[in-house]
């Protein structure tokens, strides 16, 4: 690797270690062995240097998601039963990627002062809903937009308000068979 993408990857083990605005320059010079010069040199400040190492490690959450909801889904399920396997996988997914949900919900607090992340996380979530239809529902946003917005909308929706009531108290996360039952409980 190179400075540029020892740099990047310092970040990201920063965020992880330490979250967004607990990271120093000093901190990714330290963890990535490039020197503070560096990071002005590649990212130009290291607000974007962690912009960037939080954007990337998005993009592997996306692909990492996409993977586990792939996994083992039997060609036979009811869209229940796809939803119930795959809200369990999901749910596995939190503990397993804790630290970048953490410095997600930190962002949010301050996003009014970061216009350039707000503007990421805008077009980000864009994106992870058109994804979250296609994940679970197998809606190609191309061929019924509307469609994969709102399903979309609602995934995301959903799995904000499951991963923040997840990070308070881990242990009263729903199942996705407890999922399934609430909505059949609000559906009826």
């Amino acid at each position: 690797m190179g400075n540029r993408e020892d740099l990047l990857a310092g970040a990201k083990r920063c965020l992880i270690e330490k979250g967004y605005s607990r990271t120093t320059a000093r901190d990714i010079a330290n963890v990535s062995g490039v020197s503070l010069a560096g990071i002005g040199y590649h990212f130009k400040s290291k607000d974007a240097l962690m912009n960037e190492a939080l954007f990337e490690a998005m993009r592997e959450w996306g692909d990492d998601l996409a993977a586990t909801l792939a996994a083992d889904v039997k060609q036979d399920a009811t869209p229940l039963e796809r939803f119930e396997a795959a809200w369990d996988r999901v749910v596995e997914s939190f503990s397993r990627l804790r630290p970048l949900w953490v410095t997600q919900f930190e962002l949010l607090g301050q996003i009014d002062h970061i216009p350039e992340v707000r503007e990421q996380l805008v077009h980000g979530i864009k994106e992870a809903r058109l994804g979250l239809a296609e994940l679970f529902e197998g809606i190609q946003p191309e061929s019924d937009p509307e469609r994969a917005r709102l399903t979309g909308t609602f995934y995301q929706a959903m799995l904000t308000g499951f991963l923040s009531q997840w990070l308070f108290d881990p242990d009263s996360a729903l199942s996705g068979r407890e999922v399934v039952a609430a909505l059949r409980m609000i559906a009826s």
